[in-house]
């Protein structure tokens, strides 16, 4: 009686363990797509914000500046 019920739990529990595994796949592949959309969408507002759709031209700004560091940062780089 003891061990029929220790080998339901036993099935019972890698059961759960497969699950567990199966649901941590599932959050890593939303976590990619999350991260893909929020990117895409940080593209999309950035987009709109050079075409003059967005009023507020500052994010553009901000985002062109911040590009035009890192372009300086890689070329200094390279001339080391």
């Amino acid at each position: 009686m003891m061990i029929g019920l220790h080998q339901k739990m036993k099935a019972a529990h890698q059961l759960l363990k497969e699950e567990n595994r199966r649901l941590d796949e599932q959050i890593n592949l939303l976590t990619i797509s999350n991260q893909d959309l929020t990117r895409k969408f940080e593209d999309l507002k950035f987009a709109k914000s050079l075409a003059g759709v967005n009023e507020d031209s500052h994010e553009a700004k901000i985002k062109i500046n911040r590009l035009v560091r890192e372009i300086d940062k890689c070329i200094s780089l390279l001339n080391k």
